[in-house]
């Protein structure tokens, strides 16, 4: 089990946070349609994620005369960088007084978190077919929860989809107290998660803000293999940016 910072942003690094998301989603004509992490709401490895083709691009945002700071730290970049095999990017931005928070840099405005070299997203996309990680299914099951959760009209506290984290979302239940829930995704031929063996650990370090838990099981297959009627198609890699059917019954 891992404690993560669940600390906020400011007014001031919102601000700049959000016409972070604007530049970057204006680099590209139709718009970023594959966002990863597109909310102010913590925690924060990354300030903002995207996918680009077969990338996916993990963004710290930094103001370049250091006036203002944002929630997370390069370390917690990286982790999620490294774990979901993206690239680890700073968005320098600058604060001008005749129209407000600019990219300090040309282009995209992105540069390796690591050497400084600036990135294009666009040049770095390939023709290879990439098998999604582990960190990215979870995120995948997580989100589908958090739109099971949505439509049914509750109140998200927080949410992640770190797969080395539990409980991996915190919402009003019906009693109008918090509640958490701990996902799990499986891939098929396997239909369905097994809850974590550390499960009486995770309600226990939960206690003091809520004795009301979940489980949630999320199955992820490739769309080939779903529609074929015939049943012979073996199990495939998810591959990403490609098509998937999910399936979940509801919470535990």
């Amino acid at each position: 089990m891992t404690d993560i910072e669940m600390q906020e942003m400011n007014d001031m690094f919102y601000e700049c946070w959000k016409a972070a998301g604007k530049h970057l989603n204006n680099q590209v004509d139709t718009g970023i349609h594959s966002w990863l992490k597109a909310t102010a709401t913590p925690p924060f490895l990354e300030h903002l994620s995207f996918r680009l083709g077969n990338q996916l691009f993990f963004i710290q945002v930094v103001d370049v005369d250091q006036k203002v700071n944002g929630p997370g730290s390069i370390g917690g970049l990286n982790y999620i960088a490294s774990g979901c095999k993206g690239h680890a990017c700073l968005l320098p931005m600058k604060n001008r007084q005749d129209i407000g928070w600019v990219a300090d840099r040309s282009g995209w405005g992105l540069v390796d978190a690591n050497n400084g070299e600036l990135i294009d997203p666009v040049m770095l996309i390939t023709d290879e077919d990439i098998e999604m990680t582990t960190w990215e299914m979870q995120d995948m099951a997580v989100q589908v929860v958090c739109h099971h959760l949505r439509k049914s009209d509750y109140q998200l506290m927080s949410w992640q989809g770190n797969p080395e984290v539990d409980p991996a979302i915190w919402f009003i239940g019906d009693s109008g107290t918090a509640e958490w829930i701990v996902v799990r995704h499986a891939k098929y031929p396997i239909d369905k998660a097994d809850r974590p063996a550390n499960w009486d650990e995770i309600a226990l370090s939960c206690a003091k803000e809520s004795r009301i838990g979940h489980f949630a099981s999320v199955s992820l297959v490739n769309s080939e293999v779903a529609v074929d009627p015939s049943g012979k198609i073996p199990a495939m890699p998810l591959w990403r940016g490609y098509g998937m059917f999910t399936a979940f019954n509801g919470l535990e």
